[in-house]
């Protein structure tokens, strides 16, 4: 597992500000503890429900950041992932990269087809656009399982897309890390789980 311990400069703060600064937005609005259920069905004493930071103006950007912070060390030319977790940041990452100077494309994986229209499983790519041979970055909100990213990554490697690498903003440390490791995907994360428990 890579942690990402650091967030490209801002004109707004430092690098360890910024840093510090999207852990507290991620704790005071994302982070819960009690008793859930998990999208896998498991139990667990905690929950991240990203959306409140990814969609506050500064939790957008500051994810978006770390993130492409990642995206552009690996040399990333896309980044996309599964519909709903990854769709909020992914539309930050473009924006921010574009106006960087640094483009970098975006596309998003359906859970299934729509069953009209073009009936596309990937969205984000025009008339003629391939994936072929483009290196792609899964990114995922939280990981657990890495089932989540796991789709994704099949989907992006069947339209001839490379996928080496994922990211995710929060990695809760339950398998993700082996179970992408096995099927040729490292695992980088922004946080991991017992940070924010050590926090407490």
């Amino acid at each position: 597992m890579t942690t990402v311990a650091q967030m490209a400069p801002t004109d707004r703060r430092s690098e360890a500000a910024s840093r510090a600064s999207l852990f507290k937005l991620i704790f005071d609005r994302s982070f819960q503890e009690g008793e859930f259920t998990l999208s896998s069905g498991r139990s667990s004493n905690m929950y991240f429900n990203m959306k409140p930071t990814m969609m506050l103006p500064e939790g957008a950007y500051l994810a978006a950041e770390a993130l492409m912070e990642i995206a552009n060390d690996l040399g990333s030319e896309y980044v996309g992932g599964l519909e709903m977790g990854a769709v909020p940041v992914i539309g930050s990452m473009a924006a921010i990269s574009w106006d960087k100077g640094n483009e970098i494309r975006t596309i998003f994986v359906r859970k299934a087809p729509k069953q009209h229209g073009t009936r596309n499983r990937i969205e984000g790519l025009a008339p003629g656009e391939s994936l072929r041979k483009k290196c792609v970055l899964i990114i995922d909100d939280v990981a657990t399982s890495g089932a989540s990213i796991l789709k994704a990554v099949e989907a992006v490697r069947e339209m001839g897309g490379i996928v080496d690498h994922a990211a995710c903003l929060v990695n809760r440390q339950e398998g993700a890390d082996a179970f992408l490791r096995e099927r040729g995907v490292k695992l980088h994360s922004v946080f991991c789980a017992e940070e924010f428990l050590n926090r407490r």
